[in-house]
Formats: structure tokens, C-alpha cells, sequence
């Protein structure tokens, strides 16, 4: 296996390429020797409390509400066995073996920051489930974002026990003991400590949110080439995108935004042929006009929660944790709230967004509003609706990002008979949030899909080299202008054409990489 095919992990943060390289694409990890270093010193740490009469939470003691029980030596790997059978009590339909790769490796850097007491081997099985491909099945429902994502990373837990069911790196379900043993890998009984710190993090809430940082960095360049695209399709002005104008309002993501916008509409041809007297208009819809501002704010969004993620990556989440002076501290740095702060506000900047994209194909379509175009770009109006219903499927989308606009982080439910009296609901922020993103690809698949129509029955008009570019991609796996098709395969396929990349790459070919 070559090196770059490998994350190292080790006490140090970890990046969020590294994240995502394990994530969705399946890299192998390697153990750092500073992290095994580390590991061995906070667990020989926990082995002297363990044997010490004093109680210590979560070593010698039961948990939660049961704290208060100190725990015979007899009974301790019974103790550990039974947190995590009992906790994985998930429900629901499998998670995507995406985010249960990256919970699974940031409990693995958590561990390597040698402040959870596990054994160096615990941490090198959990390692050896990501290089072997090995994803425990984890069920929607069961974490309330405190005292880490219980039951998700129960699930996981039970995996090293060799208990429960995986994926193996083919999608084939099998069960984990059998998993184990084709890998070469033996399942660890686990010992005082080890089982809460398998369980108690926010790796879950934040796998969720680095991977949709992700998504979010080339949807929101996306919307950029579909506003551009209507922005042209509409006949609107450009002007409004000078930088002189944005500079009087220095939102780094605004300016950003309309930097792409100019670049984007540089040289063409529909531009040119409406700058002169003949235009009456005096200033564009605020769905054309007002582009950067919302696209940019969804940009700053993006940004402070990037800040929030990268310092839980710097983070060691459990409780109680291993000091550095060797002291073992009860602690709630396992609480969401950082995370589901921003988890929620990310799907607020989604809604907008999306709700913006609507607005402009809808413009699109409406002969009144449209500047020439036919109605619902049909090919004979009437007889052939056009794009009518697909802004009905745009505009359903929209509302349904509105709903999940809702923060889930205003919610609280107590549990654990009133111990864990106030939760963080960021397990739920992230799985809504990915549901959004979801919905955000298709609501920009249909306005490129729209306004690529539209361009094209401007013509003799020219569009410019960079959305003329997308439009020719698009036109790869989607047909021009004609009478009426069935027409969900087309959105289909512009829907997979935004999420891969691909037509965000073409307007880059002409471009250049955009802000």
C-alpha cells in the first residue's frame, strides 16, 4: 500500500483532506508511534485506578444515573461489556458507511491523544477496522448529542467486541466476529475504562460536519455558475458585480462570490447584446442582483463553522479524561452544542440559498418576467409544458430545506433519570443537514437544467466561454431544446453531474479554480 493511501494519526490534529481521504475514500490508517506512546502512558494511569479501593467514575463505578455504584474488580469486564451491549440500542435504517468511517476515525484520534486510558491495542483494532474496510452498522436513531453519540459509537464498540453486524468493504453484511477473522483480526475484551472511552465523544455530529464542509465548498461554487447562468438566461446586467460596488460592503464571502460572478459572465455574447439603449430595465430582480450577498453569507457561515470544526479536530472528548499530570477528571466537554450550533446554521444558509436558485428558474419560466423566453421553455406552449412541473419539484425541495432549516439545537430532552438533563440534539442537526445538502444539489441541478435551456433558445446570442462550457457538459447527458421528454432522467442525471463536479470543472476549465 503506498503511503499517500494512508492517514497517519497520531495526538496531532487531524486535517480535514485526512478526514475526508478515510471517509469517502476509503484510505487506510497507521497508528503514529507517539500515539501508542501516549496511549500506554494514560492507560497505565487508569490500571493504578483501577486497582485503588477509592472510586473512580467510569473505571471502578457504574454510569450515568448509576454512577454511585462502585463496581467490583470481579465484575469490571462484565461492567464494560454490558455499557456497550446496552448502549447500542440505535434504530432506524443504516447510516451511510461514509459517516461511520469518519466516526470511526475520530474516536480513533481521540484515543491517540492518550487522554481516554484504552490499550494500545484497543486503539490498533479500531485501526485495523478502517485499513480493512470493516464498517460496524449503526442505526439512525439513539444519540441525543451528550455524553458524546452513545449509541452510534456503541455500535461501533460492539464491532471490537466482535459482536453485532458490519459492512465488509464490498457492502456484503455480514457478522463481526466472522469480519474480524477473515481480516486477520482478533476481537479485544475490554477492559476498566475502555468501553466509555470507546462511546463518549461528538465523532459522529462532527464526521457529519467536516464531510458537509466539504460538499459545501463546491455546491456554493456551483451556485455561482447557476446564478451566472440565469443571470445570462435573464438578460440581467452584470454591473452589479463590479468590485468597486462590493467593496463598500467587505463580507469576505460576498466578495468572493462576486469575483466568480464577473469571471463567470467575462465575454459574452447575451451580455454585450443588451448593454446598449435598447435596455429599459434600470436594476434586476433581487433574486439576480442580490446573488453574492446570499451566496457570500453562506460562504461566512461555512467559514466560522470550518473555525468550529477544526478546533473539536484538535479536541480530546471524553470523560473523564487522563490529564497530563496523570489526574483522571470528570469533565462535559462532551457536550454538542459547538457542533450543533453550527450544524443548524449550515442548514439555514442552505434554505436560503436554495430558496434564491428557485426563484431565478421560476423567473425563467414565467413569459411575463422572462424577457422573450417561451413560456415554460416549451417548445410549443400548450401543447408542451417545458419545464413547468420540474419548478414544481424545484419548489417542493425548497420547502422541504425550510423544514430542516428548523435548528434541532433549540431542542432538549432530558435522560439517564435526570443526570443528562440538557442535551445538544448535533447528532440530529447533522443528519438533517445532510439531508439538506441533498436537496440543495437538486434545487442547483434544475436551475443549470433550466437555465442551460434557456441559453440555448437565445441563440444566435453567444453565452460566455465559461457557462457556454457548462452547458456543452450538461449537453453530454442531456439533450437541448425540444418537445416535451420524460424528463425525471434528465434531472437525474443534472443532478449527478452537479454532485461529482463535473460542471462546476467545466466552467474551471475556462476560468480558472473559483473563490
Amino acid at each position: 500500500m503506498r503511503d499517500n493511501d494512508v492517514v497517519d494519526v497520531g495526538p496531532e490534529p487531524l486535517s480535514f483532506a485526512d478526514v475526508v481521504r478515510v471517509a469517502r475514500h476509503g484510505a487506510a490508517v497507521r497508528l503514529t508511534d507517539e500515539a501508542l506512546t501516549a496511549v500506554a502512558r494514560s492507560r497505565a494511569r487508569v490500571d493504578e485506578l483501577a486497582e485503588s479501593p477509592t472510586p473512580a467514575y467510569g473505571v471502578s463505578t457504574g454510569f450515568g444515573a448509576l454512577a454511585t455504584r462502585h463496581i467490583a474488580p470481579s465484575l469490571r469486564a462484565q461492567l464494560q461489556r454490558s455499557l456497550v451491549r446496552s448502549h447500542a440500542a440505535g434504530s432506524g435504517p443504516e447510516v451511510e458507511t461514509e459517516v461511520v468511517r469518519a466516526m470511526m476515525l475520530l474516536r480513533l484520534h481521540t484515543l491517540a491523544t492518550g487522554h481516554t486510558g484504552v490499550r494500545p491495542a484497543t486503539a490498533r483494532l479500531l485501526a485495523g477496522l478502517l485499513t480493512h474496510g470493516i464498517t460496524p452498522v449503526v442505526r439512525e436513531y439513539g444519540s441525543l448529542g451528550c455524553s458524546g453519540d452513545l449509541a452510534p459509537l456503541s455500535h461501533v464498540a460492539l464491532t471490537l467486541m466482535g459482536e453485532g453486524q458490519v459492512r465488509d468493504r464490498a457492502g456484503d453484511l455480514l457478522p463481526a466476529r466472522d469480519a474480524l477473522k477473515q481480516a486477520g483480526l482478533e476481537p479485544v475484551e475490554l477492559a476498566a475504562k475502555e468501553g466509555l472511552a470507546l462511546i463518549n465523544g461528538t465523532d459522529g455530529m462532527l464526521g457529519m460536519l467536516v464531510l458537509a464542509l466539504e460538499d459545501l465548498a463546491l455546491l456554493l461554487k456551483t451556485a455561482d455558475v447557476s446564478a451566472a447562468m440565469s443571470v445570462e438566461a435573464l438578460l440581467g446586467t452584470d454591473r452589479v458585480f463590479a468590485p468597486e460596488l462590493q467593496a463598500l460592503r467587505p463580507h469576505p464571502g460576498q466578495a468572493a462570490s462576486a469575483a466568480n460572478l464577473r469571471v463567470l459572465l467575462a465575454d459574452s455574447g447575451i451580455m454585450a447584446s443588451h448593454r446598449d439603449d435598447s435596455c429599459t430595465r434600470v436594476q434586476d430582480a433581487y433574486s439576480l442582483r442580490c446573488a453574492p450577498q446570499v451566496a457570500g453569507a453562506a460562504r461566512d457561515t461555512a467559514a466560522h463553522a470550518a473555525t468550529v470544526a477544526g478546533r473539536e479536530l484538535a479536541s480530546a472528548v471524553d470523560n473523564p479524561v487522563v490529564l497530563d499530570d496523570g489526574r483522571v477528571e470528570s469533565n462535559g466537554n462532551f457536550h454538542g452544542a459547538p457542533v450543533g450550533y453550527v450544524l443548524d446554521f449550515l442548514a439555514i444558509a442552505v434554505a436560503d440559498v436554495a430558496s434564491m436558485a428557485e426563484r431565478r428558474t421560476d423567473r425563467m419560466l414565467d413569459v411575463a418576467r422572462s424577457h422573450g423566453l417561451p413560456a415554460f421553455l416549451a417548445d410549443d406552449p400548450g401543447v408542451d409544458s417545458g419545464h413547468m412541473i420540474a419548478q414544481y419539484t424545484q419548489a417542493a425541495i425548497v420547502s422541504e430545506l425550510k423544514r430542516l432549516a428548523v435548528p434541532a439545537s433549540v431542542d432538549s430532552i432530558p435522560s439517564s433519570a435526570m443526570q443528562e438533563d440538557h442535551v445538544s440534539m448535533g447528532w440530529s442537526a447533522a443528519r438533517k443537514l445532510r439531508r439538506a445538502l441533498d436537496g440543495f444539489t437538486r434545487v442547483l441541478a434544475i436551475e443549470i437544467l433550466t437555465a442551460a435551456r434557456a441559453i440555448d433558445l437565445r441563440r444566435p446570442l453567444q453565452p460566455s466561454p465559461a457557462t457556454g462550457a457548462v452547458v456543452a457538459a450538461l449537453r453530454q447527458d442531456v439533450p437541448g431544446p425540444g418537445p416535451d421528454r420524460h424528463l425525471s432522467p434528465e434531472i437525474e442525471s443534472a443532478v449527478r453531474l452537479v454532485a461529482d463536479g463535473t460542471l462546476l470543472s467545466a466552467a474551471e476549465t475556462v476560468t480558472g479554480p473559483l473563490a
